[in-house]
């Protein structure tokens, strides 16, 4: 490899695109791997100045996490980047049990063997915003705390009951933290982060709530990396950041055009998400020429579960033979979820999103399809790999909803392999983000 600008381990797949897109979109080629990569894959991606993984730990354990991201996190080290990255959701949606994002850094701090991890989160392109300590988003054009926003303060999962990231943090972690916040950065920055990193804290959360923040948080990280690189946690804020520093010092090509790939006439789509987002963009579907079919989730994850999948590729397949494009889904908005029932069945939710992936798999192979999207962060993690997908690279970058964008699918699968999919996260994209897949524009 050359030297690498960046690696990095995406606790979800849609998360691990977001920072793919933002990357290439900025002029650094980057490819993404769904574990780590055999020497000769590898080797096909050796002019990437950015290289990341694919993971579920968003939805697992901190006991997963001790035995599994410890192994990526040392192969990453392995590839001496300037900078690796814990990607997190930009709503930092975790809990103790779920997704722990202080246990995780806590095994990248040791593996890194590191005194203290810099956390961002706030990353503004996505309105997504700090400010002392407190994590803004933006929904349906308003800016709201996270602990009130009508959809994260109820995911299904891991509802955000807190807005101060350092309360939040401190639930999952014993590591000491400290705030460099906005009044802070906005003066001599350095004195005031190398103040709080004297007494070796374990995390330094920075505050980002717009353009000249980030800029600063982007310099302090890469001021702080020395010669044998740092380890940072955070959502794609990092990205962004990170960008203002290396443009600076002429590490990017700047802003990168992709062409657009045209328009599919069939599309196929599977969808775990019960977001309200997904509901208006699944509803917005059919009136765009697609077949919306309903799939029973308890059946799925079930023991005949079997017979679930057969099913609900019967009824893909009638859609697609008759010329249309198809979205199977196992909610129609929160209204429809039945997590807590699902919850009742042991790994139920990898199952689900594993099945689903079965279905989208049999569907491309099947009818030769070139395009697919999976709806849903977690169900986006565990569905990819049923496709038999190595890789990913960005085909078409979505400014407008940056964090969904059309990508390459890579691997020696020949039905996936050059496949072109969205992983799209269940609160990301406009209305009619389907039909804009299908027809392979950028709004």
């Amino acid at each position: 490899m050359s030297k690498l600008l960046l690696s990095y381990y995406g606790d979800d797949f849609t998360g691990s695109t977001d920072v793919m897109e933002a990357l290439a979109s900025n002029g650094v080629k980057t490819a993404l791997f769904l574990g780590v990569p055999s020497a000769e894959m590898l080797a096909k991606f050796a002019d990437c100045q950015a290289i990341g993984i694919a993971g579920t730990s968003r939805s697992q354990t901190p006991q997963w996490m001790s035995a599994n991201l410890g192994p990526a996190f040392a192969w990453l080290k392995s590839l001496e980047a300037a900078i690796c990255h814990y990607k997190v959701c930009s709503t930092f949606d975790s809990s103790p049990e779920i997704g722990n994002i202080g246990k995780a850094i806590e095994i990248g701090r040791e593996t890194f063997e590191q005194d203290c991890v810099p956390v961002i989160v706030g990353a503004p392109q996505l309105k997504r915003y700090t400010a002392f300590g407190h994590l803004f988003a933006a929904y349906q054009g308003k800016v709201y705390r996270i602990d009130r926003h009508p959809v994260m303060s109820r995911h299904p999962v891991t509802p955000m009951a807190e807005a101060d990231l350092t309360v939040h943090l401190a639930a999952q972690t014993s590591l000491p933290i400290r705030l460099a916040d906005l009044a802070m950065t906005a003066g001599d920055a350095t004195a005031g982060i190398d103040a709080l990193l004297a007494d070796k804290p374990g995390i330094l959360l920075v505050d980002v709530d717009g353009p000249a923040s980030q800029a600063i948080a982007g310099e302090q990280v890469w001021r702080l990396r020395g010669d044998r690189g740092l380890f940072v946690a955070g959502s794609s804020g990092i990205q962004y950041a990170l960008l203002h520093a290396w443009e600076r010092e002429g590490l990017t090509s700047g802003k990168v055009e992709f062409p657009l790939p045209g328009a599919v006439e069939r599309l196929a789509v599977v969808s775990g998400s019960v977001s309200p987002t997904t509901e208006r963009q699944i509803r917005n579907a059919t009136e765009s020429g697609f077949d919306a079919i309903p799939v029973d989730p308890l059946a799925l994850v079930g023991e005949s579960g079997d017979a679930a999948i057969e099913s609900a590729v019967a009824s893909g397949l009638s859609a697609l033979k008759s010329g249309r494009s198809v979205i199977l889904h196992t909610a129609l908005g929160p209204s429809a979820d039945r997590g807590t029932e699902i919850d009742r069945i042991p790994e139920a939710r990898h199952r689900l999103g594993i099945r689903l992936g079965i279905i989208l798999r049999r569907l491309v192979e099947a009818e030769k399809l070139t395009r697919a999207v999976i709806a849903g962060g977690d169900t986006s993690s565990h569905a990819l790999s049923e496709l038999r997908v190595e890789a990913l690279t960005t085909l078409l970058p979505l400014p407008q909803t940056p964090g969904s964008p059309l990508c390459t699918a890579h691997g020696a699968h020949e039905p996936t392999n050059g496949l072109q999919i969205a992983l799209k996260g269940g609160q990301v994209g406009s209305d009619g983000y389907f039909a804009q897949i299908r027809d392979g524009r950028r709004a």
